[in-house]
């Protein structure tokens, strides 16, 4: 049995110098000096912006700006329109402490109990460690959520910072409806949007961040946008964007893929939104609907959802097909997946509301989902083969987002350099609000699907959610292992080098990607452990991407 270790950080701290050697990065010693150098770490925790000065926090080992405001208040006016530029202020502004998340329903990560109505929330958070060498690289965080929920404050990236000398930057951005509302009203007025406002917010934040983050000692010519689940369906539309080019040097995709739905989609929402709103007979509906409080919109929202769609001068094609024609930023990609994406979304529809799916429920869910192919899926994906029909919808959900997956990693790799992975670690503590379920209900101690699900894997780059989980010492050193990879791909492009084991280009030919699993280095296992990271060619069988295949032919 393995050795668990609750505690992270101060385990973590002797091997800080060690793994920025491995990294080929060269540790500085900050000096206390009051000025800063355009390129170096600020030695200060004053930092002058192009808006104004802003004062930091030092923590162990690195510095933290917090709140900053990257564009101005977008409530009221701002409703729906492209981010506007933050007024300057005079004096130091306090940026110890974060900003406010972004309007939102409750949900159940730990913070958003309640709603959230706020619209002034344009903010980042930079994060600087104490051994970070002039122009260091800059990787900005996109959260997830599913464009409708959660907030840059939810990563904290010290173990990043600290492990690897990068600087990190995490972002808010518009959501729910009030980031994709989509109206003919709204492409009356402007070309910018509609349908994608919390995508220009991001756009924004990188705008910011090329302008500045060399006075945090950043290079801005080597930043890395990367995101999961709705971060990284944002960063692969980034990838589409004309008005992204030069934003980015490289891009991360965890969980998450280019399939936004069209202006049309999300014009039929959007029309069903303002009715449910209470404005569809409104003289002016843009007044109307601007002139709602926040709550009410999101009141409204629960019952009338408005997902992303294209359009505008920023997003002017599908991303899938612009990956596919080769149209799009060329930079080098790193993408992949858990290896049981969609447990979680069968939990969290059916057995966490304590009523598990039924065959009934299977049936109709397989129809729905694949259409024409329905009776191939179910005989494929047969309930005999399972214990519970959750698990037969698990698994034949796991089967097709991973083929989805893996025909992005074809495409991309046709074009640039592309390093693919699967998470694989499927003993992994569940991440934060899974865990906190399990440990409050004995039902849910026993999680009923296998694997790891989605978001399992953001606990190995950074605390997520405010929690440190009980990662057992393998797991850590799998930690050391990813947090490693992602910072000399985010520096340099590649993924590889001393200390960890080799991650191959992926290419179509052989279908090769790494492995993410912890090794098993118990005294049980003997001196060759069973499973560790390593380059694997099973993704097609063990997803059974052939037959997923056949259907499209």
């Amino acid at each position: 049995m393995r050795n668990v270790i609750t505690l992270r950080g101060k385990g973590r701290a002797a091997l800080t110098a060690l793994g920025l050697v491995a990294l080929g990065l060269t540790p500085i010693v900050a000096q206390a000096q009051s000025s800063t150098t355009a390129g170096a770490r600020p030695v200060s925790n004053v930092v002058q912006t192009t808006d104004g000065k802003v004062r930091g926090t030092h923590r162990t080992d690195y510095a933290a700006w917090l709140g900053i405001p990257y564009a101005a208040d977008a409530s009221g006016a701002g409703r729906w329109k492209a981010p506007r530029p933050v007024k300057k202020w005079s004096g130091v502004r306090d940026a110890t402490s974060f900003g406010d998340r972004c309007a939102q329903n409750t949900g159940w990560d730990p913070g958003y109990e309640k709603t959230i109505t706020t619209e002034d929330c344009l903010d980042l958070n930079v994060y600087v460690p104490d051994s970070a060498r002039a122009k260091a690289p800059v990787l900005v965080w996109i959260h997830g959520g599913g464009f409708t929920g959660g907030a840059g404050q939810d990563t904290n990236p010290r173990e990043f910072v600290t492990q690897t000398g990068s600087i990190v930057v995490t972002v808010n951005y518009r959501l729910g409806v009030l980031g994709t509302l989509n109206l003919p009203q709204l492409q009356t007025e402007s070309k910018d949007g509609p349908g994608n406002y919390g995508l220009l917010d991001q756009q924004a934040a990188l705008r910011w961040v090329k302008a500045n983050i060399s006075r945090f000692g950043g290079d801005p010519k080597n930043v890395t946008i990367a995101g999961q689940s709705a971060g990284a369906g944002s960063v692969c539309d980034h990838l589409a964007s004309p008005t992204a080019k030069d934003l980015f040097a490289r891009t991360v995709i965890m969980s998450g893929g280019c399939n936004p739905q069209t202006a049309a989609s999300g014009q039929a929402q959007s029309a069903a939104f303002v009715k449910e709103a209470g404005c569809a007979t409104a003289s002016d509906v843009l007044a109307c609907l601007r002139a709602k409080p926040a709550a009410d919109l999101l009141a409204a929202q629960k019952k009338a959802g408005v997902s992303l769609s294209l359009g505008g001068r920023a997003f002017p094609v599908n991303p899938g097909t612009a990956v596919q024609s080769g149209d799009f930023n060329r930079v080098p990609v790193m993408l992949g997946q858990t290896n049981s994406e969609r447990g979680l979304s069968t939990f969290q529809n059916y057995d966490y509301l304590g009523t598990p799916m039924t065959a009934a429920q299977y049936e109709a869910a397989v129809r729905s989902a694949y259409g024409a192919n329905a009776d191939e899926v179910l005989a494929e994906y047969p309930l005999s083969a399972y214990r519970t029909p959750g698990e037969a919808w698990t698994d034949a959900q796991n089967g097709s987002t991973s083929y989805t997956r893996w025909q992005l990693m074809r495409t991309l790799s046709k074009w640039v350099p592309t390093y693919a992975y699967e998470f694989a670690e499927s003993d992994t503590p569940h991440f934060t609000s899974i865990h906190l379920i399990q440990r409050k209900s004995e039902a849910a101690r026993d999680f009923p699907f296998g694997g790891a699900i989605h978001v399992d894997d953001l606990g190995y780059l950074w605390d997520y959610l405010g929690q440190t989980l009980p990662y057992d010492d393998d797991q850590l050193e799998l930690s050391r292992q990813m947090i490693t990879y992602w910072s000399r791909f985010a520096a340099s492009g590649d993924p590889n080098g001393s200390g960890t084991p080799s991650w191959p280009k992926f290419r179509e030919r052989t279908g090769e990607l790494m492995s993410l699993v912890a090794c098993d280095t118990s005294p049980a296992s003997g001196d060759a452990p069973a499973a560790c990271s390593k380059a694997s060619r099973n993704f097609a069988k063990e997803h059974n991407l052939d037959f997923w295949e056949s259907l499209t032919s």
